[in-house]
């Protein structure tokens, strides 16, 4: 059974269509890269996905639980919109830290405050404990007392794909995790991204990283100008991809590398 299934996705601003009907669907544990050029609608699609931008058509549906449908669609309150988003974790590519809060405050802030309205919710020890061993997992135990200033761009990506596991969102999107950071630094996350792969984990990303997206997706998609041109494996959309602009983005993107 589908974990998401995302159907004639539609998003327009003004006169301009940026998405122009997207559909897809993926099985729990898979991993999806999204490529394209700038403009092609991808960040677009992710934030209709979270609920920062509400689709113009089309539907959203976790599990068997659709969550939005513009042709029912009722605006939804405030509470409704953040019930929504607790099925994605988004990982943006400004990391989004809070600058005043610890790595480990980072971390369980907002969990504690998902916690507070269950009447059997997890204890403050219990969260902190859960942060702890993400932070383990991401390889930076050492820096819970840290502040976001004194870590670096990488250790700050990691610490913002822990805040966003300790959620536990059904689906992880990431949105262009790396372009903030230099080559050695695009290393270290990218490798917490593909440790994540082994843990069954349902992902969606965002990324500019070619060789990267071939090697850890079980599926891609390449979108040019709000549709998706191309969808397939890895092995289908890069090593034989039918469209002449698929073709001609794969041959400036790995002339670059």
């Amino acid at each position: 059974m589908s974990v998401l299934t995302v159907k004639d996705i539609k998003k327009h601003f003004g006169k301009v269509d940026v998405l122009k009907g997207i559909s897809f669907s993926l099985e729990k544990g898979e991993v999806l890269s999204i490529i394209g050029s700038s403009g092609s609608g991808k960040t677009t699609l992710l934030r209709c996905l979270n609920f920062l931008e509400t689709p113009d058509e089309g539907s959203i549906t976790v599990g068997q639980k659709c969550i939005f449908d513009a042709g029912a669609y009722v605006k939804m309150s405030d509470a409704q919109i953040r019930e929504n988003r607790l099925h994605f974790g988004l990982v943006f590519q400004s990391f989004n830290l809070f600058p005043q809060y610890t790595v480990l405050k980072n971390l369980t802030l907002a969990r504690e405050l998902m916690e507070k309205k269950k009447p059997d919710g997890l204890s403050k020890q219990e969260i902190t404990n859960e942060a702890l061993e993400l932070l383990e997992r991401v390889g930076l135990s050492d820096k819970k007392d840290a502040y976001p200033c004194q870590l670096s761009g990488g250790q700050q990506q990691r610490v913002a794909i822990a805040r966003a596991l300790s959620m536990k969102p059904e689906i992880l999107c990431f949105d262009e995790p790396t372009s903030a950071l230099d080559p050695e630094l695009t290393g270290e996350v990218l490798k917490v991204i593909k440790e994540l792969k082994d843990t069954n984990t349902t992902m969606i990303i965002v990324t500019h990283e070619m060789g990267f997206a071939k090697s850890v997706s079980d599926k891609v998609i390449f979108m040019a100008d709000g549709v998706i041109e191309e969808m397939g494996t890895p092995e289908e959309v890069f090593d034989n991809p039918k469209s002449q602009k698929t073709q001609n983005f794969l041959a400036k993107s790995f002339e670059n590398i």
